[in-house]
């Protein structure tokens, strides 16, 4: 952690909120007619100061996430944050109370442990992956601690079509009938990049239920092809981290359906 001299004269909690003006496209497939959007910002950091040694810190909640000319994205996304959260906290309808609910949760932990060498943190950072005439990629990416002997890491990811301002999902790209070929094909390719043989079990390793290979639910479509990703311990220990696994357009041409992303130059 940096040192953060700041705090030593913060008397309560600073929000500071900032906001990136220049439009952007996604690198790669930017065309005329995909869509400008510029990144916004919400931080929160709280007033009690940790010091550990010679360094002091204290914890920090922030968001950052892109905003789009379309109002129909925006909401989208909007609603993939706030709805995780609303779980547990319905008053939480903004992305501001979001840092504020987990800093008001850290200042509460705090006075009741004021001995604490913790400072809790959480990110959550939303960045636009890939975009086209009928496609736009994000990246949603949710890092936290709150205790215990580490953080934890998620990444998932949105899959637009701001031509019809629809969420993208697997089940719209391939067929329910060539779900077992599109397992199998996957189920190779990982087997290769994990250097296994076709017959190596995969209970002795990996946390597959009953060692049988499954898709990744988070997916979307890069300029290689259909992108799976497994998190931490959802097929492997902490340690190991996130597992990429990448299916080809070769591979995807004879199970895709017509007139898709899979299929279709964009």
């Amino acid at each position: 952690m940096k040192k953060l001299a700041l705090f030593f004269i913060a008397a309560s909690i600073f929000v500071a909120c900032t906001n990136e003006k220049k439009d952007t496209t996604a690198s790669g497939d930017a065309k005329v007619d995909t869509l400008t959007y510029k990144y916004d910002s919400v931080k929160v950091y709280s007033k009690y100061v940790i010091k550990e040694d010679k360094n002091t810190d204290t914890a920090k909640a922030s968001i950052k996430y892109p905003i789009f000319e379309n109002k129909d994205l925006n909401t989208y996304i909007n609603r993939q944050v706030l709805d995780y959260f609303s779980k547990e906290d319905q008053a939480v309808s903004s992305y501001q109370d979001i840092v504020n609910s987990f800093i008001k949760g850290y200042d509460s932990f705090y006075t009741e442990n004021k001995d604490t060498h913790q400072w809790w943190f959480l990110q959550i950072d939303i960045k636009v992956l890939r975009q086209t005439s009928n496609y736009i990629a994000m990246q949603y990416m949710h890092s936290d601690y709150a205790g215990g002997a580490h953080g934890i890491t998620n990444i998932s990811y949105i899959n637009y079509n701001p031509k019809t301002n629809q969420p993208i999902t697997l089940d719209s790209l391939i067929d329910a009938s060539q779900k077992p070929k599109l397992l199998s094909i996957a189920e190779g390719i990982f087997r290769k990049n994990e250097k296994l043989s076709a017959t190596a079990p995969l209970a002795d390793k990996y946390f597959f239920d009953k060692g049988i290979f499954a898709l990744a639910q988070n997916f979307y479509v890069s300029d290689k092809g259909l992108v799976f990703l497994y998190n931490p311990y959802e097929i492997k220990a902490y340690v190991f981290g996130t597992t990429e696994l990448i299916v080809p357009f070769s591979a995807l041409k004879e199970i895709a359906k017509p007139h898709t992303i899979l299929t279709s130059t964009n």
